[in-house]
């Protein structure tokens, strides 16, 4: 089958001129077909703040009521999202920005109360607001553009069918639909964010783990070498693995040519 690669980049590296523009440059340059999937948490911070709307993170999450849901949606939709696709066509990429409301491509629901371990070691149930969690995503839609020569980029944004919009992250949003486009293509997820991969000493660029199989994984969470938000990405590494994605890379934003990094399989 035909190759693509599946990028999902954080918001730390598309909200900064300097970090977005290498990674654009990087991105255009991988062979084959490709899809972007961002963030940008950050930015939607910033104008919920201009707006004097309040944001409220537990647990590393964003609690998303009606008011925010409307500021994620014009950040995530818009003012981030098109930008990406306006500087890849400058850089000679058909690219087409897409929520997963778009062609009815990511559908999901709205997060029940989810039980939440708090700063203090408590736990709590949590309301989230308008989060989703993703239950269906189109693969066969997507293939279909991406086999006329267009290269998706998604935001974190699906809906739950009943026409909202619901707060999605970027995560599962890239590994959703990597798994959906499994049966069409040959698929590499890569996972780009500030370090080199997953490290052994947060201190140290150098103290990359090559290569992270399910057996070693759960000796690494045991030590404590793997904690905290790589957990959950790890999970979803491979949870994708188990649904056909061929393999998952976890690396540096500037590093996403598929031959760095921390490789999952």
């Amino acid at each position: 089958m035909k190759q693509l690669t599946v990028i999902k980049v954080g918001g730390k590296i598309v909200e900064d001129e300097d970090t977005l523009a290498q990674l654009l440059k990087d991105f255009s340059a991988i062979d084959g077909a490709k899809v972007l999937v961002h963030g940008g948490g950050r930015s939607a911070t910033k104008v919920a703040a201009d707006l004097g709307i309040e944001s409220v993170m537990i647990g590393g999450r964003r609690v998303t009521d009606a008011n925010m849901l409307r500021v994620v949606s014009m950040v995530y939709g818009g003012l981030v999202n098109k930008n990406i696709v306006a500087r890849l066509q400058a850089c000679g990429v058909n690219a087409l920005g897409l929520t997963g409301a778009d062609m009815n491509v990511m559908l999901s629901h709205k997060r029940p109360l989810k039980k939440v371990k708090m700063e203090d070691g408590t736990e709590q149930m949590v309301d989230f607001g308008y989060v989703g969690d993703v239950d269906k995503c189109d693969g066969k839609m997507l293939a279909t553009l991406i086999c006329e020569g267009v290269v998706p980029v998604m935001a974190p944004l699906t809906h739950d069918g009943k026409g909202n919009l619901l707060n999605t992250n970027a995560d599962t949003i890239a590994g959703e639909t990597a798994k959906a486009l499994a049966p069409y293509f040959d698929v590499t997820l890569i996972y780009s964010f500030e370090h080199a991969g997953v490290l052994t000493n947060p201190d140290d660029e150098n103290s990359v783990i090559p290569l992270i199989t399910a057996d070693s994984f759960e000796s690494l969470k045991a030590d404590g070498t793997v904690s905290g938000g790589m957990i959950p990405k790890i999970e979803n590494a491979l949870e994708a693995l188990r649904s056909g994605v061929k393999q998952v890379i976890i690396t540096k934003a500037d590093a996403i040519d598929g031959k760095h990094g921390t490789v999952i399989k």
